[in-house]
């Protein structure tokens, strides 16, 4: 398999990206940055010049000074961007240490000797240890995971030049992951977790997080069973994680008996609870009658309850309790545990701070080329958006509040915008009903826990939220514009939401009041929280947008003309309608974006849809091109990519996805790059892979 080209990016000065990496190496929170290749060249036409190139990768074999060496080594022989007319005089690499927060660096100078060493938080060098190299090893594998695209692009776009590698692309390789982790399992706390969990412990953290991910990925479900059964013999709290695999691989009912003889030895384990919550509703969705649907949703409701009570300052045992509710169709408790759930600053993934540079050289592999794909960059940054499209504040967010926001769109989505602000006026004191009874001489002395709500929580700006960007005036026509009015002046009946009241006047109004008898209607009813009363106010917005877009589509089809837009703004409009859960509505943005240009967001959006409905063909036809993209933009390997091709292969069979990847119409070498995915499932002996 041919390996992705090699982007460079030049210094201004000589290994000022080294410097500004030692510098960075404090304010360090996560796994670490990608690993950093600094390479240092001399032009062949004037020897006594050096100037620095480097570029990111994830994916390399980090378990020793000599593999690192050896990549460095790799990249003396490539003739890419202007080696050609240089060589290459001495090469560094640096790989975070996330358990021991040191960088770990190899310094390969031609010729001459390797050597390796750490530099700690304060810029001082150490030496680079057996134990050292095994961490390090663990967390450049984690990152591979944790840091590769899902598909979308997104994830490719944040950090210029990084070249992505499957970490484990053997059983071999996997045997050494494993035993890796197997050995520091219960340092993985160290490492910290996802933004949604408050306190990482042994069971939640960076690392389950890779593990479960591999083990979903891969399908390799018998490894992760033998690993957390060695592992569960030393802490039952491992329980949760054999479940979760278990259940990954359809082995149910042991799954359920390993959480119930682990709740026996540990009652009080929230994960444990929350992944039997998990698993019942699960089952619920797919019950074969109303009678079994309730039955298992009252013992998920059960599950989710006691969660909450075990790890209360936890976000995700609250979700999954409004989730239940929810599914339980019981309004009102939804609404109300939903306002009770701690929300956390966004933490994201840590990534390299870097200089100007000089120069950037992307070049692109002839294996690579295909004219939908390569059209891409020159019209996608020519496009004019409308503002209200670029001011949608629900794009952005991001950890607990992105997840608060899906469950208040599934809310919307089942019972409609005007039901929902019925109900949140039922739970929550509204503040023209506040202000009718402040008219009244006095408010209760007494506090009634019933009003009162978690404190703490940080203001929506805290999770990535941005303001309204400046965006070109859009060239529309009269005609447009008309019915614009028109679809704004239908939407006059989409209520906006009162803002609920401040919490601190309320309680002013209790210091100064004496009698009971004036707020006993507000007595049974909550504050709502800052950040959800802000998610009311954006879910307003999307609807907005999402309304006046439905009713110009449908007028400009009574009178037989064509909508248009720009390819920005159809992607955009997908990802609105599938923020409100409008599946339909989203694939028709998403080809009418894909219809005027390539776009990763919108193929991988579609995609979605194609797994659901089983059609292989569509999946396949969306994945090679999404491979490709991937592959253009330096990355090889997308643990989601390849998830939906060893499902295809999975229901299918390995020849009949061959096949159909062959008889598409599209270049050999652009068809090689799938069939190296396909490979893979092969390679780990994934159930259709046989025939």
């Amino acid at each position: 398999m041919v390996a992705p080209a090699v982007p460079e990016i030049t210094e201004e000065i000589l290994h000022e990206a080294v410097d500004t990496r030692t510098e960075s190496l404090s304010s360090l929170r996560e796994l670490g940055p990608p690993d950093l290749v600094h390479l240092v060249k001399q032009p062949l036409k004037n020897p006594g010049k050096h100037y620095g190139v480097y570029h990111h990768v994830t994916g390399v074999d980090a378990s020793s000074s000599a593999s690192l060496a050896a990549y460095i080594n790799t990249l003396t022989y490539k003739e890419f961007g202007n080696s050609a007319t240089a060589k290459t005089v001495e090469g560094t690499y640096c790989c975070y240490n996330a358990f021991s927060r040191v960088d770990m660096r190899v310094h390969a100078p031609f010729p001459g000797s390797v050597d390796s060493y750490c530099v700690d938080e304060r810029g001082e060098k150490r030496k680079a240890t057996d134990e050292l190299w095994l961490e390090t090893y663990l967390c450049s594998v984690l990152r591979a995971y944790s840091y590769a695209d899902d598909g979308s692009g997104e994830t490719i776009r944040k950090i210029m030049g990084v070249r992505r590698f499957n970490p484990v692309s053997s059983t071999e390789t996997e045997h050494k992951f494993l035993s890796a982790a197997e050995q520091l399992f219960f340092r993985g706390w160290q490492l910290g977790s996802d933004s949604v969990v408050q306190v990482p412990n042994n069971v939640s953290n960076h690392l389950t997080a890779g593990l479960l991910k591999y083990f979903s990925t891969t399908g390799r479900h018998t490894s992760g069973i033998n690993l957390f059964e060695k592992l569960r013999s030393q802490n039952v709290e491992v329980a949760s994680l054999l479940a979760k695999v278990l259940f990954m691989g359809n082995e149910e009912v042991q799954g359920v008996r390993v959480l119930y003889e682990a709740l026996k030895e540990s009652p009080m384990d929230y994960v444990m609870l929350d992944t039997q919550a998990e698993f019942l509703l699960k089952k619920a969705e797919t019950a074969p009658t109303p009678e079994l649907r309730e039955e298992r949703l009252r013992m998920a409701l059960g599950c989710a309850d006691r969660s909450t009570i075990a790890a209360p300052s936890e976000f995700g045992t609250w979700a999954r309790l409004a989730q239940v509710y929810v599914a339980m169709e019981d309004w009102e408790n939804a609404l109300t545990i939903l306002n009770s759930c701690p929300m956390f600053t966004y933490q994201d993934k840590d990534a390299p701070v870097m200089p100007e540079p000089k120069d950037v050289n992307l070049p692109t592999l002839p294996e690579t080329r295909l004219d939908e794909i390569d059209s891409e960059p020159d019209s996608r940054f020519s496009e004019q958006v409308d503002p209200s499209l670029l001011g949608l504040r629900a794009a952005a967010y991001r950890g607990t509040f992105k997840q608060a926001y899906s469950i208040l769109t599934e809310m919307t989505a089942k019972i409609g915008w005007d039901q929902l602000l019925k109900i949140r006026s039922n739970v929550f004191v509204m503040e023209d009903e506040y202000r009718n009874e402040k008219q009244e001489p006095s408010y209760p002395a007494k506090r009634n826990a019933s009003t009162d709500a978690l404190r703490g929580s940080p203001d929506h700006t805290t999770n990535g939220e941005t303001a309204p960007k400046e965006g070109a005036e859009t060239d529309e026509v009269e005609d447009e514009k008309k019915n614009a009015t028109l679809a704004a002046e239908q939407t006059e009946g989409l209520e906006r939401p009162p803002s609920a009241i401040d919490p601190e006047v309320v309680r002013k109004a209790e210091e100064n009041g004496d009698n009971e008898d004036h707020f006993s209607r507000l007595n049974n009813k909550r504050l709502c929280e800052r950040w959800l009363d802000s998610l009311f106010m954006v879910l307003y917005e999307d609807l907005r947008v999402y309304t006046i877009w439905r009713t110009q589509m449908a007028q400009y089809r009574a009178q037989s003309m064509q909508y248009k837009k720009s390819a920005e703004e159809w992607e955009i409009l997908g990802s609105l309608a599938e923020r409100l859960q409008h599946t339909d509505e989203a694939v028709e943005a998403y080809r009418a974006c894909l219809g005027q240009r390539f776009s990763p967001k919108a193929l991988a959006g579609i995609l979605k849809v194609f797994e659901k409905q089983k059609s292989t063909r569509e999946s396949v036809a969306a994945l090679i091109r999404l491979v490709t993209w991937q592959y253009r933009w330096y990355s090889e390997f997308s643990p989601e990519l390849l998830h939906t091709i060893r499902t295809l292969i999975e229901d299918e069979g390995a020849v009949k996805v061959r096949s159909i990847i062959q008889a598409t119409n599209l270049p050999q070498n652009v068809l090689d790059l799938t069939h190296h995915y396909a490979a893979l499932c092969a390679t780990f002996r994934s159930s259709g892979t046989d025939g």
